[in-house]
């Protein structure tokens, strides 16, 4: 392994996915630091736009002190793959690196992460509202999986 990517947040992973909340669907974008194995920059939102992930990157960046050459995984959302987004990657001087096309295992990270949350935290019938699953989701971030993993490592 290269020793230059054996370091806090030279590679973050992102990835969005969908959680009900009463009458509509919610999304939540997580960026995940490869290295911890840690959430470290989220964001929740009822559209699955660059918006969006763009917030959760900057939640990241900002967490981790403003990291420079840094290489971002991601699937090929569109949401990802945005002219906004793109932006976004290079006023933090990241470069962006992309799932192949049909490749899951590419991103499994993300998908272990969302399979955690769905299966360990959401409820089967999803949540009353929109703010209950924000707090609730947040918790589980900050508490629940992150505390867990740290006690992994």
């Amino acid at each position: 392994m290269d020793d230059s990517l054996a370091s806090p947040f030279n590679l973050p992973d992102g990835d969005v996915t969908y959680i009900w909340t009463g009458s509509r669907w919610a999304y939540l974008a997580v960026v995940l630091d490869l290295f911890a194995r840690k959430p470290v920059g989220w964001a929740m939102s009822f559209a699955p736009d660059s918006e969006l992930t763009a917030k959760a990157l900057q939640m990241a960046w900002e967490l981790r002190g403003h990291p420079k050459q840094v290489m971002f995984h991601s699937d090929q959302g569109s949401h990802y793959t945005s002219r906004q987004y793109r932006q976004a990657l290079w006023r933090y001087q990241m470069t962006q690196s992309i799932s192949r096309r049909g490749n899951c295992w590419d991103n499994s990270p993300m998908e272990r992460f969302f399979r955690s949350l769905k299966t360990e935290w959401v409820p089967t019938t999803g949540y009353q509202s929109f703010s209950t699953a924000q707090s609730a989701i947040i918790r589980y971030i900050t508490h629940y999986y992150s505390g867990y993993k740290t006690s992994l490592v």
